[in-house]
């Protein structure tokens, strides 16, 4: 009989992340279920407390119940700080707690630490972890300030300014959620430039990655610059652009979105709709009433997402830019995937492809099942739930609030696998990889 050991307990990084949020959610959910949380002070539907749990620590803003009318401030709250944790990650608010109590960091904190904030290296990680946390509240307080000048005036003071925290911390750690009842998100807010310049605004900043934000407030030159920030800010520019561009072609015409709007409204809805697919969730136009050829171009919006290191969710734009970088260096037949006068590691190329392929088929797979546990929904409205929720994007055509209780769960594991991220889930709760020792002979297949 073998002798039991305690060393077989030990959870590797990515296992303890990928538990962690598993805690956070459940506690979460818990909270939300009780009647303390709920508008009308009775127990919430487990099923839909977790699943409204999930979305807030996995910052994506699908909702089966309306966040300002089915919760209270209590549970509204709760879900204010879930998509807190969830945005910045449960180990950058563990360390800084540590630190204020006078904790000493170990090695072993620092290499979670690194795997959960996706830096290059563990130097000068609690000092970031500082950063991090003063820059997020220095923005999210900037962006309520914005939004005060809008809503105290509206709402009146204390629910003004309530309404410019939730919403400020909600679109920086690109959540989507919103209080403003019906499900409405900012629709009603369509012709104010304030309420969505701001919005869209924290998206961005929060998308973007506190690596490339701590070399920009570092700034010695485009040429100090390095080239993670370059690819990242290079494709956040182009999908902006393009998708305003894009959104507004699609769409200038639907009277349903913004084709009985002046041309400046166009603009700027045009504008909102392509910086929040990445990966916020609000919405200033009817999603639902959008054209094929605009839900689309939201599902890859969706689909890429964010940065890494950030509060959003998805592919990744510097994932999707080598990706497309390797396949102008092949048909240009460079040997090396190469941009800025850097070439990659094959292994960074492999990994991409990866992340591509499990993405997609991740997205496949989870509009399959819902096509079978929600057979009355259209095709092109189920692969959009299921790119939202890999997303972790929050934008929905209505199909949340109708689907079956297999349908949310389905929902549910997407959104947590989108946040934690799905190669991270598949390293902790598979087997870990051992190292190969040999090689096999090269085999030849045409492809092409």
């Amino acid at each position: 009989m073998k002798k039991f050991s305690i060393k077989k307990l030990r959870l590797s990084g990515v296992q303890i992340l990928a538990l962690g949020f598993i805690i956070v959610i459940l506690i979460g959910g818990i909270l939300l279920s009780l009647p303390i949380s709920s508008a009308n002070g009775e127990s919430t539907n487990f099923l839909d407390a977790l699943f409204t749990s999930t979305s807030a620590v996995c910052v994506t803003g699908l909702v089966t119940l309306d966040t300002g009318t089915h919760w209270n401030e209590f549970g509204q709250i709760v879900i204010m700080l879930l998509i807190e944790v969830g945005g910045l990650g449960f180990m950058s608010f563990a360390t800084f707690i540590a630190v204020l109590l006078g904790k000493k960091i170990t090695l072993r904190d620092r290499l979670l630490m690194q795997e959960a904030m996706n830096t290059f290296n563990i130097q000068g990680l609690v000092r970031m972890v500082r950063y991090v946390l003063g820059f997020t509240f220095s923005v999210q307080f900037f962006g309520a300030l914005l939004l005060s000048t809008q809503f105290i005036p509206q709402f009146g003071f204390l629910k003004g300014v309530y309404f410019s925290i939730f919403h400020s911390i909600s679109a920086f750690c690109n959540a989507g959620f919103d209080l403003f009842g019906g499900f409405s998100s900012v629709t009603a807010y369509s012709s104010n430039a304030v309420v969505l310049l701001t919005i869209s605004s924290l998206i961005i900043i929060g998308g973007l990655g506190f690596t490339v934000w701590l070399e920009l407030y570092n700034y010695r030159g485009l040429r100090k610059l390095s080239v993670h920030s370059k690819i990242v800010i290079l494709i956040t520019v182009v999908l902006l652009i393009g998708g305003t561009i894009l959104m507004y072609l699609f769409e200038m015409n639907n009277p349903q979105t913004i084709g009985n709007m002046g041309f400046g409204d166009k603009i700027l809805n045009s504008y909102f709709a392509s910086a929040s697919p990445r990966t916020a969730g609000f919405n200033s136009v009817s999603t639902d009433g959008m054209t094929n050829s605009g839900k689309f171009l939201t599902i890859i919006l969706m689909f890429i997402g964010g940065s890494p290191g950030s509060t959003a969710g998805g592919l990744k734009t510097a994932t999707f830019g080598i990706v497309i970088l390797t396949v102008i260096s092949v048909i240009r037949g460079r040997e090396d995937t190469q941009v800025f006068g850097r070439r990659f590691s094959k292994e960074l190329v492999y990994k991409s492809f990866a992340l591509l392929i499990i993405g997609m088929a991740l997205v496949i797979g989870v509009s399959m099942l819902l096509s079978i546990t929600d057979p009355n929904e259209s095709f092109i409205n189920i692969l959009y739930e299921a790119t939202s929720a890999f997303g972790t994007v929050g934008l929905t055509t209505g199909v949340t609030q109708r689907l079956s209780t297999a349908g949310k769960i389905i929902i549910m594991i997407t959104m947590y696998c989108g946040r934690v991220g799905p190669m991270t889930v598949a390293l902790a709760f598979l087997r870990n990889k051992k190292k190969q020792t040999h090689k096999y002979p090269e085999g030849k297949i045409l492809i092409g």
